[in-house]
C-alpha cells in the first residue's frame, strides 16, 4: 500500500436496502488532502454513501477501496484508523462527559483490557485543544448546545487519529456563529493537517466555497462529479434538483452563489 493511492476509491458500487436500490453504480476517487462535498436532493442516498464508506453498513456490490486496499479486507479497529465518521448533531446523545466521549476515540489503539495510556490522555487533550472543547470536559455532553456538542464529536474524530474525516451534514441545525466555527475548524484540519474531509451538505453556497471537488447525487446515482465552480450553473442545478435557481456572482470568489427567490405569496 502507498499514499499516493487514492485515500477513496469507488468503482461500481450498487446498495440496496430489502428491495429498494439506495446507492445505483456510484464512482468516485478521492485524493488524499482533499475536501470534497456532497450534494443533493433529500433521499438521493448521501448519508448511505457515506456509512458505506466507513463500514457502517456493510454488503453491496462493486469496490470500495480506502487507500489502495479493499474495504471488505480492513478490521473494524484498523479501518477506525484511517477513516472517522462524524454523525449530525441532532441524535441520540451519549451518556457521558465530554472528555470521557473523546478518549472514546481512541479505541482504536486499546486492547480490551489494556488501561488508559498517557498517549492516549494527550491526544485527546490535543483534539480538544484544536476543537476548543477542553473548558467543557468535565460536562455531561447532554448539557450542550447543538453546535458546541458537534464540535466534540469532531474531536472525538481528530482523536482517532483518523487520515480521513466523514462528516453528514455538519453545520445543519446550527446558529450562524456555530456554523462558522465548524466551516473554519474543517477548513484549518485540511489545511494545515492535510486530513482528507468529505462532507455531505446541504449549503450549496458554503459547499462550492470549501471544497476542491463536488460529488452530486440524485436517485442514488452520480450526476455530478468535478470541480465546485461548473456544478453553479442554473440548467444543472435545476436538473439535480427539479427546481429553478437565482445565481449571482459572488463578490469575494471566482464563481457563482445562490440567492434565494421570494415567495410568491409575500405579505403585502
Amino acid at each position: 500500500m502507498t499514499e499516493r493511492c487514492p485515500a477513496i476509491d469507488v468503482r461500481g458500487f450498487s446498495y440496496r436496502i430489502g428491495r429498494k436500490e439506495i446507492l445505483r453504480d456510484v464512482s468516485l476517487t478521492i485524493g488524499p488532502g482533499q475536501y470534497v462535498s456532497i450534494v443533493g436532493p433529500n433521499g438521493a442516498g448521501k448519508t448511505t454513501l457515506l456509512k458505506c464508506l466507513d463500514g457502517i453498513l456493510c454488503g453491496g456490490t462493486g469496490r470500495i477501496e480506502i487507500y489502495g486496499r479493499p474495504l471488505t479486507k480492513y478490521g473494524r479497529k484498523e479501518l477506525a484508523q484511517r477513516v472517522s465518521y462524524v454523525p449530525q448533531a441532532d441524535g441520540p446523545v451519549p451518556e457521558f462527559s465530554v472528555e470521557q466521549f473523546v478518549l472514546m476515540g481512541r479505541y482504536p489503539y486499546l486492547s480490551p483490557f489494556s488501561s488508559i495510556r498517557r498517549e492516549d490522555r494527550l491526544k485527546t487533550h490535543e483534539a480538544m485543544e484544536l476543537t476548543g472543547t477542553m473548558e467543557f470536559g468535565p460536562r455531561q455532553l447532554r448539557t450542550l448546545s447543538g453546535g458546541e456538542r458537534q464540535k466534540v464529536y469532531v474531536a472525538a474524530a481528530l482523536a482517532q487519529g483518523a487520515d480521513v474525516l466523514l462528516l453528514d451534514e455538519p453545520t445543519t441545525f446550527l446558529d450562524y456563529r456555530h456554523q462558522a466555527e465548524i466551516r473554519g475548524l474543517l477548513a484549518q484540519l485540511n489545511r494545515d493537517s492535510g486530513v482528507t474531509i468529505v462532507a455531505v451538505m446541504h449549503d450549496l453556497n458554503v459547499a462550492m466555497l470549501e471544497s476542491h471537488q463536488v460529488l452530486a447525487l440524485r436517485e442514488g446515482r452520480v450526476v455530478y462529479d468535478g470541480p465546485p465552480g461548473a456544478l453553479m450553473r442554473a440548467e444543472t442545478l435545476q436538473r439535480i434538483y427539479d427546481t429553478p435557481f437565482l445565481l449571482v456572482d459572488h463578490p469575494e470568489a471566482a464563481m457563482a452563489a445562490i440567492l434565494p427567490r421570494p415567495a410568491l405569496d409575500r405579505p403585502a
